[in-house]
């Protein structure tokens, strides 16, 4: 089926007035008649004509758009995050362009991802960008030095970072605490009675994996429980099957582990599989609890324990954050860099308590 593009021209002669007439009408650059206003909308809404969105950046130096970079599009956390920003974008007459980093290791080539798009997106001078790097500050290197500098340059494209505090760079942040929640994870085990609490971990190469294994050795010392970190840590990708794998090395390594902390829901749910494949029951042999409450750790079954860090209303902070600095004077680029912290807290589920009652499932929540 081919459908018909109606341009400014055919606006304008169905209505019998200029294209300029047009123009003033639809961007409400002019004041013209309400009847000339009724007549050209009716028109345009009949032949669904909007304005051509680059045609107008042209006009006022704004693209209506925002980029978006992401670590993994196809995964079960950032997804939510993007309904955060988007729900506040198209209030504001915005839309998304996505790009993906195609990497959740925090990699060299992930990293030449990262930069490869943030060059894309300055050099198509989208609005602002909102970005999620798991890399660690000195594995991008002196990037972010450009990055921060950028709005020195003839069009200032204002940045927001979401999952990392990023302001003693310069960079507005909205971030969560992964140590500390790290710990509020490893502390619910102890609580539960284990004792002998084991670590699947995230790629050492990326910062919030590393924070997180802070928070659980910061723990099991505060709770006067040795680690041995050959045996009781082992790492990840951050995908079920990583989960499953590390869950068997663990249990080699380390038979007597009543007690596992994964880096984030996804491993969770390969542990899980490992466990239940080796015989073990639990939460009666061994109690499991994750990290970010996806949706898939309530379809487990057990479903499992986790750690809540808001998505949807990250999302939203980041995207008015980056808008308020887009309504910024060129003038007045320089200023001390935001970071708002969101809390996490603890979900309890049946992987380390039978019989808990499940969770609201409701996506705003999370």
């Amino acid at each position: 089926m081919l459908v018909p593009n109606y341009s400014i021209k055919d606006v304008a002669r169905l209505a019998g007035v200029s294209i300029s007439t047009v123009s003033n009408v639809l961007n409400k650059t002019r004041s013209v008649s309400q009847k000339t206003i009724e007549k050209v909308e009716k028109i345009a809404k009949e032949l669904n004509y909007q304005v051509d969105p680059i045609a107008r950046s042209l006009k006022d130096s704004k693209t209506g758009q925002i980029g978006i970079i992401v670590e993994d599009i196809c995964g079960v956390f950032y997804p939510y995050i993007i309904k955060g920003i988007n729900s506040v974008a198209t209030k504001k007459g915005y839309s998304l362009l996505i790009s993906d980093a195609q990497g959740m290791n925090g990699n060299e080539i992930a990293v030449d991802n990262e930069k490869e798009i943030f060059n894309k997106f300055f050099n198509t001078r989208v609005d602002g960008v909102i970005f999620v790097t798991a890399a660690k500050i000195e594995t991008l290197g002196d990037y972010f030095s450009t990055i921060k500098e950028h709005g020195n340059r003839k069009k200032y494209t204002p940045l927001v970072s979401i999952e990392r505090d990023l302001t003693s760079i310069g960079i507005d942040s909205v971030y969560y605490d992964s140590l500390g929640n790290a710990k509020i994870a490893v502390q619910h085990l102890i609580d539960c009675g284990c004792r002998h609490v084991v670590h699947i971990s995230g790629p050492t190469s990326m910062h919030v994996a590393q924070q997180r294994v802070v928070g659980y050795l910061t723990c099991m010392d505060e709770n006067h429980m040795g680690v041995n970190m050959q045996t009781m840590i082992s790492y990840g990708d951050y995908s079920h099957q990583s989960g499953y794998k590390a869950m068997i090395e663990l249990l080699e390594k380390f038979p007597q582990l009543d007690g596992v902390f994964c880096g984030n829901d996804q491993m969770a749910i390969g542990a899980l599989k490992a466990l239940k494949q080796k015989g073990k029951h639990v939460p009666e042999d061994v109690k499991i609890i994750g990290y970010d409450d996806s949706f898939v750790s309530t379809i487990t079954e057990p479903s499992i324990s986790t750690i809540h860090v808001p998505k949807v209303s990250a999302g939203v902070k980041a995207a008015n954050l980056l808008f308020s600095l887009m309504d910024r004077n060129k003038d007045d680029l320089i200023h001390e860099p935001v970071g708002f912290r969101m809390e996490g807290r603890l979900i309890i589920r049946n992987s380390t308590v039978s019989g808990m009652d499940e969770e609201n499932w409701l996506v705003s929540e999370w």
